[in-house]
């Protein structure tokens, strides 16, 4: 039984979707790399960082913010799109069960879960160094700490690539799908 057009209409507004959160994802980690606390010798303002010989204080940025939002969107569209990929998969399976997940489709989930977990790990640790780090308390072991130049672009990089990976993944597995029945399509026109 083939799928109705609304539910591919479906699936395909889901991968928009999952698409769409990841590239806020991308443009909130470019605007936190753009507002992360800095330390420049050159221009250095009292409300930045303040230093008393042994202790330090860091006040909060608007990166920290910016921050918990990509991570929010982030986890979203991973979530999304492995459910959309999870969903037709199971779909097709309960209605062709010798349908398989074409290999591709595979490495392309283990890419995005393997970036999706260096870019969490990323984001996780830089937005939190962009919290207030008051005196005596810091961000680790009554340290201050500011975020390096570029972590914010590199988990930027890494979200594309697991949004990318997720949401090719179930491109891949819905046009083998297509294939697949195509071709079956085929063999019975030239039987009957």
């Amino acid at each position: 039984m083939e799928k109705p057009p609304r539910c591919k209409f479906t699936v395909f507004f889901f991968i928009i979707i999952s698409l769409s959160l990841g590239l806020i994802s991308f443009v909130l980690c470019i605007a936190a790399e753009i507002k992360r606390n800095k330390l420049n010798w050159f221009v250095l303002q009292e409300e930045d960082l303040r230093w008393n010989g042994k202790l330090c204080y860091l006040p909060s940025s608007k990166a920290f913010g910016l921050g918990i939002a990509a991570l929010v969107s982030f986890f979203l569209a991973q979530i999304i799109g492995n459910s959309i990929l999870l969903k037709y998969s199971c779909w097709r399976r309960k209605n062709k069960p010798h349908f398989k997940v074409p290999a591709i489709a595979k490495i392309l989930v283990l890419i995005s879960w393997v970036s999706f977990g260096f870019a969490a790990i990323l984001l996780i640790a830089a937005t939190s160094m962009n919290r207030k780090q008051p005196y005596r308390v810091g961000w680790l072991k009554g340290e201050c700490y500011l975020v390096k130049g570029g972590t914010y672009v590199g988990s930027a990089i890494l979200v594309l690539v697991t949004v990318c990976s997720v949401n090719g993944s179930a491109f891949s597995t819905l046009k083998s799908s297509q294939a697949n029945q195509h071709q079956h399509t085929k063999r019975h026109k030239q039987m009957g």
